[in-house]
C-alpha cells in the first residue's frame, strides 16, 4: 500500500514538476537577470555587481532611478497606455471576426473541420514578416485594398473616426497597426476557441429548444457561458504578444502609433541604455502578470464558491 501510494506521489510530483520547472528555468532566470540590469549601474559595457564587500562591509547597490525616471516621463505613461490600447482593441476585433469562424467550423460536417482548421493555419506556412511586408504594399498607394477602401468610401468613414490622419490616407495610422495585428494573431483566437466549442455537449441546445428558448437565447446562455475559457485562452493568446509587438507597429504603425516594443528597441540599440530598457520590460512584464494573477486568483475562488 505504501509502495503504491509512493508511486502516485512521484508520478504526480513529475506532472506537475516538468511544467514547473519550464516557467523556471525560461522564465523566472531570465526575468531574473533582466531585473539584475535594471538595478544596475553601467559602465561603458559592463554592469557594476549589485553585491559588494569593501572593508569587512556587504554592500548592497539598487539603482532605482530608472523606474522613478518612468514614473516622471509622461513619454512612457503614453506609451503603455498606447500599448493596452491597441493591444484591447485587436483582442477585441480578434474576437468578434474570430467566435461566429469558430463556432461555423465547430457546427461544420466532420469532414470539412480538418479543412477549416487548415485554413485558419495555412497563414502559418509563410514568414511572418512577409506576411506584415504584404500588407504594407497592399494599404499603400495603389493598393488593391487601398483602392478598395477608398472607392466604397470607407476611407472617409475612417478618416470620421480618427483613425486615419485624411480620406486616403491608410498606411502609418493606428488603422493600419490594429488590422496588421488582426490579420496577424487572429488564428490565435480561433484556435482555442474552436477546441472549446467543437467539445460542447449539443444536448444542452435541444433541451433548451424543448424548454422553449430561442436560438438566439441559447446562444447567450448556454454557448457562450460554456465557451468562456476558450474565450479567456483566445484573448490572453491575442493580447499579451499585442502588448509588447515590435515588428508591426514599426512596418504598419507611423509616430502616433508609438509602442512600447519601440520604445525598448531606442532603448537598447539607439540609445544603448540597457539598465533603462531592462525597466521598461520589466513595468511591461508586470502590467501583464498582476491583473493576469489577480483574475485567476478571483476565478479560482470563484469556482470553489460554486462548488
Amino acid at each position: 500500500m505504501m509502495d503504491r501510494l509512493r508511486r502516485m506521489l512521484s508520478g504526480r510530483s513529475a506532472v506537475i514538476g516538468v511544467p514547473y520547472l519550464w516557467l523556471l528555468v525560461f522564465f523566472l532566470f531570465p526575468f531574473v537577470i533582466v531585473f539584475k540590469i535594471s538595478v544596475s549601474e553601467m559602465e561603458a559595457v559592463q554592469f557594476k555587481d549589485l553585491i559588494t564587500l569593501q572593508d569587512g562591509v556587504l554592500q548592497l547597490s539598487l539603482k532605482l532611478s530608472n523606474y522613478v525616471f518612468i514614473t516622471e516621463d509622461a513619454l512612457y505613461l503614453k506609451t503603455y497606455l498606447a500599448s493596452l490600447k491597441y493591444a484591447a482593441a485587436t483582442t477585441l476585433l480578434c474576437l468578434a471576426i474570430g467566435y461566429p469562424f469558430a463556432y461555423f467550423m465547430a457546427r461544420a460536417k466532420s469532414t470539412l473541420q480538418p479543412t477549416l482548421l487548415m485554413l485558419v493555419m495555412l497563414p502559418f506556412w509563410t514568414s511572418f514578416l512577409l506576411r506584415v511586408y504584404a500588407w504594407k504594399g497592399l494599404l499603400s498607394d495603389n493598393g488593391w485594398v487601398a483602392d478598395l477602401l477608398i472607392g466604397t468610401g470607407i476611407d472617409q468613414l475612417l478618416a470620421a473616426a480618427g483613425l486615419i490622419p485624411a480620406p486616403g490616407k491608410l498606411m502609418h495610422t493606428p488603422f493600419s497597426l490594429v488590422l496588421g495585428m488582426t490579420y496577424t494573431y487572429l488564428p490565435f483566437m480561433i484556435l482555442p476557441l474552436y477546441g472549446n466549442l467543437a467539445k460542447m455537449d449539443l444536448r444542452l441546445l435541444e433541451a433548451a429548444a424543448d424548454l422553449g428558448a430561442t436560438a438566439w437565447t441559447a446562444f447567450w446562455k448556454i454557448t457562450v457561458p460554456l465557451s468562456k475559457a476558450g474565450i479567456i485562452a483566445g484573448s490572453m493568446l491575442v493580447f499579451i504578444p499585442c502588448i509588447g509587438e515590435f515588428v508591426i507597429p514599426e512596418l504598419l504603425g507611423g509616430p502616433q502609433t508609438l509602442m512600447i516594443g519601440r520604445v525598448m528597441w531606442d532603448e537598447f540599440f539607439s540609445n544603448n541604455d540597457w539598465p533603462m530598457a531592462s525597466s521598461v520590460a520589466v513595468v511591461m512584464v508586470l502590467l501583464i502578470i498582476v491583473p493576469l494573477a489577480i483574475f485567476n486568483k478571483y476565478q479560482a475562488e470563484a469556482q470553489e464558491a460554486r462548488k
